[in-house]
């Protein structure tokens, strides 16, 4: 299992494993992490689950791909470390991975 960090707006973190091949965001869900919303299931077709990927992790993580730099149009507070948590695989070399859940969703 990889140990992701959820970082909440007042500075809570939520440590958590996620299942290799899931996402952030399936594992969000599934530990119940407040702030992400995930309104179309990990589709890439919505921004509710943006997250700020930490800026020690986002070499490792890499940047969005076309169609997910499309939707996060749609986020609020959209910064370079800006993701959707659908896109991003949990694998091992994520093993720590910390990410800040913004002050609201798009």
């Amino acid at each position: 299992m990889t140990k992701i960090t959820f970082v909440q707006q007042d500075g809570e973190r939520i440590e958590t494993e996620g299942e290799n091949g899931a996402t952030v965001m399936e594992t969000a869900i599934m530990n119940g992490i407040p702030g992400i919303v995930a309104e179309c299931g990990g589709a890439c077709t919505c921004a509710t689950c943006h997250v700020y990927v930490d800026d020690a992790w986002t070499e490792t993580v890499g940047g969005p791909s076309n169609m997910e730099e499309d939707m996060l149009d749609f986020a609020f507070d959209v910064k370079a470390q800006s993701r959707l948590s659908c896109q991003i695989k949990v694998k091992d070399e994520l093993d720590g991975l910390v990410v800040h859940v913004p002050s609201r969703q798009g």
